[in-house]
């Protein structure tokens, strides 16, 4: 079994009820969707972190829309 922590913190009340809701929905508990949420959280933060550190470093080449577009086509054996 994974090893686990217990965590408690507010939420303003429209939070709250729209957690209770998406478990009621989804027939899950409250404490699942709100694991399932940081999880997505922490994916999009580290996608984040990434794009920035693309971004920011001047080694890594920058397409235009259309460079993109022509590489992503001759990617997947497209006829331009």
């Amino acid at each position: 079994m994974i090893e686990s922590k217990t965590i408690s913190t507010r939420l303003p009340v429209n939070i709250f009820n729209t957690i209770n809701t998406i478990a009621e929905e989804r027939k899950r508990k409250k404490g699942e969707i709100l694991k399932e949420a940081l999880e997505m959280y922490i994916e999009e933060w580290s996608d984040y972190k990434i794009a920035k550190e693309r971004l920011n470093d001047p080694s890594d080449e920058v397409l235009t829309e259309e460079e993109f577009l022509i590489e992503l086509k001759n990617d997947l054996g497209w006829k331009a």
